[in-house]
């Protein structure tokens, strides 16, 4: 965390969160200062829609052969916007470098580049849609129990073992979600 803020992080829902769409959430801050904060939730495919058929859909010419990997629902904001979270060797005009070897970019070069054996980064996803905050409202929360937070890797950010991520980010943490209460408190 530096300067007091999250960017990088991975912000791992506690049992109880209040919102259901971020029930067992794992969500990667992508921005984060004193005006806002804004990220993507790594473990919530959209069923049924692949990055493939979202890149033809949207007219974007493969030249390599795409894995059908799922496209994320990346939090409930702007649900018409596409995101594509990606290793750095690829950097657009407009990527963002979220920390850990980790760019965000949200160009139609992006997609581009996925689908290219010349640009394609090592690792990427294609997420629609975001979570945001307000200004302090993040802050607030994980003072409140509402998130814990912990360093990503490339597993959690990538991987596609999405029913574990949430359980796989805890256990990096030494925590056993058995033993989490749905009630928070402060000692």
């Amino acid at each position: 965390m530096e300067g007091g803020f999250f960017s990088g992080q991975l912000l791992i829902a506690m049992p109880g969160i209040s919102d259901p769409r971020f029930e067992r959430a794992l969500i990667l801050i992508c921005a984060h200062d004193h005006d806002h904060a804004m990220g993507l939730a790594l473990n919530s495919p959209v069923e049924g829609l692949t990055v493939p058929d979202l890149l033809e859909k949207l007219g974007v010419e493969a030249t390599i052969q795409l894995p059908p990997d799922l496209v994320l629902m990346g939090g409930p904001v702007e649900l018409d916007r596409g995101f594509v979270l990606h290793t750095a060797d690829y950097q657009g005009e407009h990527s963002l470098e979220v920390g850990a070897g980790v760019a965000l970019t949200a160009t139609r070069e992006a997609l581009e580049a996925m689908a290219s054996h010349n640009a394609a980064p090592r690792k990427s996803l294609l997420a629609l849609g975001y979570a945001g905050w307000g200004a302090g409202q993040l802050e607030e929360e994980i003072k409140q129990n509402v998130w814990l937070t912990c360093e990503p890797d490339d597993g959690l950010i990538f991987d596609h073992d999405y029913e574990r991520k949430w359980t796989r980010a805890l256990a990096k943490l030494g925590v056993d979600p058995e033993r989490l209460s749905t009630m928070a408190g402060r000692a």
